[in-house]
């Protein structure tokens, strides 16, 4: 990612919002929001396999294994506002296991690029699939979107919820209902 390029588009924005991108605050402005940009969008210059750095261990049973509260910053891709929330991961071991850390460092791999809810959700459970060739991935985002809170229909309160199944999470409706029901045992407000 070119910082310089970021910081002179971010100065010709300034100028066309009607700000004096020369005046005390703003100096330094543009080459703060390239920096911001460069680590909010690091998902895209990031390599997963070394995320993971094979922190892949040998299940020893097949018991459902969930990781919830996972907080999670992103940018949405229509308005390049933010989004926040949390991420509840469940997944059902055959014969590999994560590191727990890598739970969150596959979220915010993905979080970190500019997304929409939906698509996030989805490349999360097919990333934990496929590192970890599990029997099911439940992954549920519960997400406060500041491009309908600030802008739009301005609606402070609201919560989008996003879930993606797969495996025995998606076919068999006790697997996902035990996922689901340990999830709301907790629920807390954002």
């Amino acid at each position: 990612m070119n910082q310089e390029r970021i910081a002179s588009l971010v100065r010709e924005l300034l100028i066309e919002l009607g700000e004096d991108p020369d005046r005390e605050g703003l100096l330094k402005t543009p080459e703060r929001v390239a920096r911001s940009m460069e680590f909010l969008t690091s998902g895209y210059r990031e390599d997963i396999n070394t995320i993971v750095n094979d922190a892949v261990f040998k299940a020893e049973s097949n018991n459902m294994i969930i990781s919830r509260d996972i907080e999670i910053y992103s940018l949405c891709e229509h308005h390049m506002l933010p989004f926040f929330g949390r991420c509840h991961v469940g997944y059902i071991a055959e014969e590999k296991v994560l590191g727990l850390s890598k739970l969150a460092r596959i979220v915010d791999f993905y979080a970190r690029r500019l997304q929409i809810q939906e698509r996030l959700t989805a490349q999360i459970a097919e990333e934990i699939m496929k590192q970890t060739g599990a029997e099911g991935v439940g992954v549920v985002l519960e997400c406060q979107h500041l491009c309908s809170m600030m802008r739009g229909v301005q609606k402070q309160s609201s919560v989008m919820t996003t879930s993606s199944v797969l495996g025995s999470f998606h076919d068999e409706a006790v697997t996902r209902h035990e996922f689901m029901a340990l999830l709301d045992r907790r629920l807390p407000a954002l």
